[in-house]
Order: structure tokens, then C-alpha cells, then sequence
């Protein structure tokens, strides 16, 4: 199960017009990875909740037979005076709906949040579960003590089963550092304690459930990549590491022309009038003018265009970006219509207060 019927709030305007989980890394949608990860390994069958913008979801993913999966998509919304409006059902109700619809949760079924990359062993993490006889399982990840206010946070006893939560708490209040990583394992009888019919949230009304009646609820302390999405500034954070090489699972596309240096089809580079630093991807059908200067790590998106003597320094253009002549973008992410600075700061193209220009190449 892979939840994705969330508005992405913390992260717009990244998802203004795109939800949470199609929020591209280098050039592919966030679920498109986990969907890759399930399918390596051997879940091949995949149920996806959906609401805001559920159609780009699904027109991109299909049925699933690209990736060797079967993918089912469960809309979340109601008729509202003749318009149909997401109207999302809370994690657990999601699942809930799912269930009394078709059975689909009749065996052991691992539940993701559809915003995070991650490299989790799927098969160690089951074998605990089973081995322990759990009903649910949550896979924990350790955190530095100064972090646990960015994250709820899993209090167990020595032998893993939970005995509370935690909701940021600050160092001084911190019983735990294990930060739960929105990654569940669920046996079917949990369904059966979220009421049908009601928006219903896994962290919040679930879980408590199961700690105050005391059934084998246990967390999985665990070593693997969890590289979650919550913020603009966390966005810009994950693509400088993808770029450096820092994540196994995602390669950089592209020929690679110099050392670092990747690109797409058809680009118009005067190679000996810019300097470019890796690591960097250029996409398709970009033009860079001669005098430009590109400092990575940058991905710069299929076509756009950087005017003479622009300065792109530990950025991420979208496609289609056009930079103005002579601007300097440092440590941004920028679109054709808004750009947005490392610390979640937008700014939308036009501002009279800015310094900075630029806009759509396709104009």
C-alpha cells in the first residue's frame, strides 16, 4: 500500500500542481523509486490511495506493467454540488475503504507514505515481523538526540514492543530516538479496529489503539537509507546527495560527456566558452549561452536556457527555465514560474521586490 492522497502542504508550491509523490528526482517521480524497490523485491502488487491531482498519478503509472507490478488506484473524494472534490479518508480510512471494497488486504501487507526514498532490506524487515508474531509492525530509524523535534518518535521496551509515541518532542523531553520512518507492516485483523466509513489517521487513532490494548505492537529498529521529503529545504537537501552519488538506487541519467558532467539529447553547449563543475545534468534540448557558469551539484531540467554570463550555483532548474542574462542563482530551486531558496523561502516571478530575473524558455 502506498499512501498518496495527501495535499503535500509543507512542501508547495512544489506540489501546487503536482502531488507529493510525483515531485520529480532527477527526472522521476519519488514513487516511481519505491515502486522500484517493491518490485526488486518481488511485490508485484500494489494498491495506491489517491485525491489531490490523482490523475497525474495515474496517467503516469498505468496499470503498472512497466515496472512488472499491478498497480490499483483508490479514489478519495465526494459530489459536491454537481463537482467531484478530493475528500481524503485519513491513512487508515484510505485503508479501510480499501478493504471493505474488494478484501484486498487478506494476508501481510506493507504500508509506505508515498514521500520518501528508501533502500529498506523488505525481506529482513518481514522476517522480524513474522518472527516476533506481530500484528503491526513500525520500522524505526535511529536519529541524532537534537533531531527527535523533527519527528514522531517510538518508545519501546527492550524487547520492541511499543509502549507510546511521542510527537516532536524536544531533546529534553525525548524518551526514544527512534523516529518512526512512515513504514508499516500490517496484519489484516488491524483493519478491523478502524471504524468503516470515517476519516481515520494511522499515527494519531490507530496506533494508540494498539498500544492501549495491548496487542503484539512492535517497532523495527533499523539501518537503511530513509531520505523523507517533508519541507522545500529537505527537497533541496535530497537532490545535492542524489547528485554527489550519496544514493545506490538513483542513477544519474544521461551520457556522460566530462568527468561529472551528464547530458541529454540534442543540447547546445559551446563547450569551450562556459564552465560547468560537476556533478551536473544537463537535460535535453537545453541551451547554454557562452560566458554561463554552472556550479555543482545542479541539475538543470529539459528545456531551458541560461543566457549569457548567468551563474547557476547548487541549483535545480525544472524544465523549460530560462535564466535572464548575468543573474546569479545560488543554492535554489526554480521553476518557470516561482523559485524557492535551501530554507523553504518562494518567491514568484514578476516580484518587483527581486533582484533576480527569469522565466519560461518556451515563451
Amino acid at each position: 500500500m502506498i499512501l498518496a492522497a495527501g495535499q503535500g502542504t509543507r512542501v508547495r508550491p512544489l506540489t501546487r500542481d503536482l502531488p507529493k509523490p510525483m515531485v520529480p528526482i532527477l527526472g522521476k517521480p519519488l514513487m516511481e523509486y519505491q515502486i522500484e524497490h517493491l518490485a526488486r523485491h518481488g511485490i508485484t502488487e500494489i494498491m495506491v490511495n489517491v485525491a489531490y491531482h490523482h490523475q497525474k498519478i495515474e496517467r503516469y503509472f498505468g496499470d503498472g506493467h512497466r515496472w512488472g507490478v499491478e498497480i490499483g488506484y483508490s479514489y478519495e473524494g465526494v459530489l459536491d454540488h454537481g463537482d467531484i472534490l478530493p475528500r481524503p479518508m485519513g491513512s487508515a480510512g484510505g485503508m479501510r475503504r480499501i478493504q471493505d471494497f474488494g478484501g484486498f488486504f487478506d494476508d501481510t501487507t506493507l504500508v509506505l507514505c508515498g514521500d520518501a526514498l528508501i533502500d529498506l532490506d523488505i525481506g529482513a524487515a518481514l522476517h522480524e515481523h513474522k518472527t516476533k508474531g506481530a500484528i503491526a509492525s513500525v520500522v524505526a530509524l535511529d536519529v541524532p538526540l537534537k533531531d527527535v523535534q523533527a519527528y514522531g518518535i517510538v518508545v519501546g521496551a527492550p524487547d520492541g514492543r511499543i509502549e507510546s509515541f511521542q510527537e516532536k518532542p524536544s531533546p529534553a523531553d525525548a524518551k526514544s530516538t527512534l523516529a518512526s520512518t512512515g513504514i508499516y507492516i500490517f496484519e489484516p485483523a488491524v483493519l478491523d479496529l478502524v471504524p468503516p466509513g470515517q476519516i481515520y489517521d494511522i499515527g494519531s487513532q490507530l496506533f494508540p489503539q494498539l498500544v492501549e490494548k495491548k496487542l503484539p505492537f512492535y517497532v523495527q529498529n533499523r539501518f537503511f537509507n530513509w531520505i523523507d521529503i517533508g519541507r522545500v529545504s529537505d527537497y533541496w537537501s535530497v537532490l545535492q546527495r542524489v547528485l554527489r552519488g550519496e544514493i545506490a538506487e538513483a542513477e544519474m541519467p544521461g551520457r556522460q560527456v566530462k568527468p561529472g558532467i551528464w547530458v541529454g539529447l540534442n543540447t547546445s553547449i559551446p563547450w569551450d566558452k562556459v564552465t560547468i563543475e560537476g556533478p551536473v545534468y544537463i537535460g535535453a534540448n537545453t541551451r547554454i549561452e557562452p560566458g554561463v557558469t554552472i556550479t555543482g551539484p545542479a541539475w538543470i531540467g529539459h528545456g531551458c536556457h541560461l543566457r549569457t554570463g548567468a551563474k547557476v550555483v547548487r541549483s535545480i532548474l525544472f524544465e523549460y527555465t530560462r535564466i535572464a542574462a548575468d543573474m546569479r542563482f545560488n543554492e535554489m530551486i526554480v521553476s518557470p514560474d516561482y523559485l524557492v531558496d535551501r530554507h523553504g523561502d518562494t518567491l514568484y516571478r514578476g516580484d518587483d521586490t527581486s533582484q533576480l530575473r527569469w522565466g519560461d524558455a518556451r515563451a
